[in-house]
């Protein structure tokens, strides 16, 4: 092919609308379905023909648009038939005609990698989480066109472990819609309550929190605090609860779907540890209108100290103790700390926005894979 014929079909592609096939994780189901709706669903309003690459044993209803084409990556849950099942996905995916693939969870990198190989696509590959260096992605020089992060921490963090990949990395905000209202002491009559969304892995995650609660209610302050959350430690935080003597004031609940109907329950909202991902929840915290209470460290760059969140050391009880209490007596500045936090995702994280940014790097990869120039 002449250099005049792949422009031309470059400029052929541009204007075409891509057929992007997503690949996603049971993970990516459970703790990114929001955002994996409203990408669906904005990529249905733009008439872009899209399809839903998902683990076997896996609900998708609650995400699904319609229009979206639902594909299975494993048709027989058997090891000895591995084979067999990635022939008859990349039977589906032709049947589809992808004109792109798009990973959103680096567990299947490996997976989209190979899919690329066999059906000669270009790809992107969303990170969300901060890497460790000892760890390893399977990711195609050749093929992966661009990384997508979330965050700018991740960003750097993705920059650090794998320079040969700096110039494809760009950020596109996750996109949420957010309220009318904020729901923080929406209702003066009611009871003060407090949300924390976080997995159960680790009892010391909570202990802080938990002991400041205590003394907040020893000292005469009324609220009810739910963790939501699921993992090893349940067990033993129902008995902490009981030794503390909270099991009146705090429970335990499992994740439920949508979990943002949870969220926006709460009043407060906090996160007791750093994070090293991003945090969708938080997120759907501050776009309902919640007081966000969390501290800093891992991927925190929707955590502005006075301006979306008032920050503590997880690591001091006084400290998590200090925060709570003046959230619970100075209500209208909590109502503004609130009302700052929805009003930044409303500025930076909208649906549109993120749909358009998508839509321009598929557009752009289809472009640089006819000269296979990815840089």
């Amino acid at each position: 092919m002449s250099r005049n014929e792949t422009q031309s079909q470059a400029q052929t592609l541009t204007g075409k609308s891509p057929r992007p096939a997503i690949i996603v994780s049971a993970h990516m189901l459970a703790e990114y379905s929001i955002f994996l709706e409203h990408l669906l669903v904005g990529l249905a309003d733009e008439s872009v023909p899209t399809a839903l690459v998902c683990p076997t044993r896996t609900s998708v209803d609650s995400v699904v648009s319609g229009t979206a084409d639902i594909i299975r990556d494993s048709t027989i849950d058997l090891p000895l038939v591995r084979h067999l099942n990635g022939s008859i996905l990349i039977e589906q995916l032709d049947k589809f005609r992808p004109s792109i693939l798009h990973c959103l969870c680096e567990t299947k990198a490996s997976l989209v990698r190979w899919i690329a190989r066999q059906l000669d696509l270009p790809y992107t590959l969303m990170v969300s989480f901060l890497r460790k260096p000892w760890t390893r992605l399977s990711i195609s020089l050749d093929r992966c066109a661009r990384v997508i992060v979330p965050a700018a921490t991740i960003a750097a963090n993705f920059t650090h472990l794998h320079p040969h990949f700096a110039d494809r990395i760009i950020q596109i905000n996750v996109g949420t819609f957010t309220g009318d209202d904020i729901v923080c002491f929406s209702e003066p009559s009611h009871l003060t309550s407090i949300v924390i969304a976080h997995p159960l892995k680790s009892v010391t995650d909570f202990q802080n929190v938990f002991s400041a609660a205590r003394s907040l209610i020893i000292d005469g302050y009324e609220f009810l605090l739910a963790v939501m959350g699921e993992g090893p430690a349940e067990g033993k935080l129902w008995k902490l609860l009981s030794e503390l003597n909270l099991s009146q004031s705090v429970t335990i609940i499992p994740r439920l779907q949508p979990w943002r109907s949870v969220v926006a329950s709460g009043d407060i909202f906090i996160q007791p540890q750093p994070v090293y991902r991003f945090n969708p929840m938080l997120l759907e915290a501050m776009s309902v209108g919640a007081a966000i209470a969390a501290c800093k460290g891992g991927v925190d760059d929707l955590i502005i100290p006075e301006r979306t969140a008032v920050v503590f050391n997880p690591e001091d009880e006084v400290s998590v103790r200090a925060t709570l209490q003046n959230l619970l007596d100075k209500r209208e500045s909590a109502r503004q700390l609130a009302r700052q936090a929805q009003q930044y995702v409303r500025e930076n994280h909208s649906v549109s926005e993120m749909v358009s940014a998508t839509l321009q790097v598929f557009r752009e990869t289809q472009t640089c894979s006819t000269s296979k120039t990815f840089s």
